[in-house]
């Protein structure tokens, strides 16, 4: 009995299968969330990209690129002069994801992610950079930081859309001028205080000075309604008021008292007769 037969057939059969099956699995690619395909058939990109799902590709002769188009980020140093010709340099971190619908264009002109940032990304970051600085002072740099982000934010967007960039934010991790400047505006932060300091004495002395007025005006005011109220009738009451006042306030010592004239008229004079000569 001829098993021969039989056996090659099985052979040749699982040849078939094992040729399909590398064939069918090299047929398709699958492209996840946050990627992006570009497809290369004998070396030569095609058009359209690959977004997330299965897609069919040529098999042996194809491959496909995957690029991530998630958000990255990146930190640029950046140095350039201020309108006042002062030196200003800065590190900026920049928020930035590839554009899926011209991933087949980033291919084709640059290659790789890295490409994209040394070459790309990081020279243009420079020259936004210059633009925004150049429109205002080293003053203004500080002061309108807010402003010079946005100038800048603007420049570099323009610059990057057209390469297949998007940036979403960037911040501004570092901000430094030159030592002399800093010198500059440090000498006058403290001039400035001095200045400060010297107008709050100033206006301290003036407020004294005007309680001191104020105190002598009321003390006159003062002299002048008791002057008024003296000479009016029961005035010598006022006196004999206050000498008492005047003795409970001296001790408890009880003193011989003098009286001089009318006892509704005058004012009791007090004394200790014990220390009068004899």
């Amino acid at each position: 009995m001829n098993t021969t037969s039989p056996n090659l057939q099985v052979i040749v059969l699982g040849l078939i299968t094992t040729v399909v099956l590398l064939f069918g699995l090299n047929s398709f690619v699958i492209i996840n969330p946050g990627q992006a395909g570009v497809i290369s058939i004998l070396g030569k990109a095609q058009d359209g990209s690959f977004l997330e799902g299965i897609h069919f590709k040529p098999p042996l002769v194809a491959t496909v690129d995957i690029y991530d188009v998630t958000v990255q980020k990146f930190e640029v140093p950046a140095q350039s002069a201020t309108r006042d010709l002062q030196d200003l340099t800065a590190s900026f971190a920049i928020n930035f994801r590839l554009d899926p619908s011209q991933v087949v264009n980033i291919r084709r002109t640059q290659g790789t992610l890295q490409n994209i940032v040394s070459k790309i990304i990081a020279p243009q970051t420079q020259e936004s950079f210059k633009i925004a600085a150049a429109l205002r002072t080293a003053e203004e740099c500080i002061t309108k930081r807010n402003e010079l982000k946005e100038d800048f934010d603007r420049a570099l967007g323009d610059r990057l859309q057209k390469y297949g960039v998007l940036v979403l934010d960037t911040s501004v991790v570092d901000l430094n001028f030159s030592q002399e400047f800093s010198k500059a505006v440090e000498d006058k932060q403290i001039a400035e205080q001095r200045a400060q300091r010297a107008v709050y004495v100033a206006q301290e002395a003036e407020q004294e000075a005007q309680a001191e007025v104020n105190r002598a005006q009321g003390k006159a005011e003062a002299q002048r309604l008791l002057a008024e109220t003296l000479k009016a009738p029961g005035g010598s009451l006022v006196l004999q008021k206050e000498a008492i006042a005047a003795w409970r306030e001296g001790g408890a010592q009880m003193p011989r008292v003098l009286v001089i004239g009318d006892h509704s008229e005058n004012v009791p004079f007090l004394f200790n007769v014990g220390d009068s000569p004899n």
